[in-house]
C-alpha cells in the first residue's frame, strides 16, 4: 500500500499546501485533516492548540503516513516540536518555507507579517527572518477576522473587501515591499489582499516553499512515489462536511478531478 503524506491544518487553509503537494509531486497520495469543528486555533491557548494538533496527529498515524506536514501556521510555532519528538517520521512545518521565500524576495530588508493572534505573537516568524538575516525589519500584524471569512467560503464579497482594507490599513505606514502571509488561509483572500497593498509589495505564500522541502525531504530519503497507480487522496474534517467539501472541491479545481478521492469525517476527541 502507497503510504501518504499527511497534512493537517485547523481548517481548510492547508488546501493552499495540498494544491502546491498535487501540482508538484502528482504521484504520491495525500491524506488530510482539516479540523473545521474547532477552527480558528488563532484565538486559543498554545497549550490547547498542541493538545488538538496531538490528537489529529495521533489519528493520522495509523494510517502509517510516510511524512507530517503541519499546514496552519499557528499549530506550527506551537506545536512542531512537540510533534516531532512524539513521530519517528519526518515532520515539517510552514515557518521555515515561508521566511526563506520572503528573505530571498525581498530588496529594501522590509518584509510585513500576517497571521492568526497565535501566530503573531509567538514570534516565530520574526525569529525565522532574523535567523537568515539579521539586519531584517519585520512589522507583524495579528488578522483575527481573516480565517472566519474562508471557512465561510466567503473570498470576494464587499464586507471581505472592507476586512481586508481595515485590517490591513496599519502596514501602509511601513513601506514594506514584501508581505508573508502567514496563515494558510489567507492565500484564499490573495486577490484581495493584492489590492489593499498595491502592486508595489510582494505576497508571499509558503505553500510553494513547502511543498519544495516536503519533495526534498523525501527525495533525500528516497521515498518519493516514482511510479504504480492513480494515488486515491483522503479528505477528513472534523465538522459539517458540506462547506468544506464545497471550498475544496472549487480551489482545488481540476487536480482534484484527475485522482479519486474519498471524503471522511472522524470522531477524534
Amino acid at each position: 500500500m502507497q503510504q501518504p503524506i499527511a497534512i493537517l491544518d485547523s481548517g481548510v487553509g492547508g488546501l493552499t499546501v495540498v494544491k502546491e503537494v498535487m501540482r508538484q509531486l502528482p504521484r504520491e497520495k495525500i491524506m488530510y485533516f482539516g479540523d473545521t469543528a474547532r477552527t480558528p486555533y488563532g484565538p486559543r491557548p498554545a497549550e490547547e492548540v498542541t493538545r488538538f494538533t496531538r490528537q489529529i496527529v495521533e489519528y493520522l498515524i495509523q494510517y502509517r503516513p510516510k511524512m507530517i506536514v503541519i499546514a496552519c501556521n499557528t499549530a506550527t510555532a506551537v506545536a512542531l516540536e512537540d510533534i516531532r519528538s512524539r513521530v519517528a517520521i519526518p515532520v515539517v512545518g510552514v515557518i521555515y518555507p515561508g521566511a526563506r521565500a520572503a528573505n530571498g524576495r525581498t530588496i529594501t530588508g522590509k518584509v510585513g507579517v500576517i497571521g492568526t493572534e497565535g501566530t503573531i505573537r509567538s514570534g516565530a516568524y520574526e525569529f525565522a527572518l532574523k535567523q537568515l538575516s539579521p539586519s531584517i525589519e519585520v512589522i507583524s500584524l495579528a488578522c483575527p477576522r481573516f480565517v472566519p471569512l474562508v471557512e465561510q467560503g466567503n473570498f470576494r464579497s464587499e464586507e471581505t473587501k472592507e476586512v481586508v482594507e481595515s485590517s490591513l490599513a496599519p502596514l501602509k505606514a511601513f513601506e514594506i515591499d514584501t508581505l508573508i502571509l502567514g496563515c494558510t488561509h489567507y492565500p484564499f483572500l490573495s486577490e484581495t489582499i493584492a489590492e489593499a497593498m498595491g502592486s508595489e509589495v510582494a505576497l508571499i505564500s509558503s505553500a510553494d516553499e513547502t511543498a519544495r522541502e516536503i519533495s526534498t525531504i523525501l527525495h533525500d530519503r528516497n521515498r518519493l512515489t516514482r511510479e504504480g497507480e492513480v494515488p486515491v487522496h483522503q479528505f477528513f474534517c472534523s465538522g459539517e462536511p458540506r462547506m468544506f467539501r464545497m471550498i475544496a472541491q472549487q480551489w482545488l479545481g481540476e487536480q482534484i478531478e484527475l485522482t479519486p478521492v474519498v471524503w471522511q469525517v472522524p470522531n477524534i476527541v
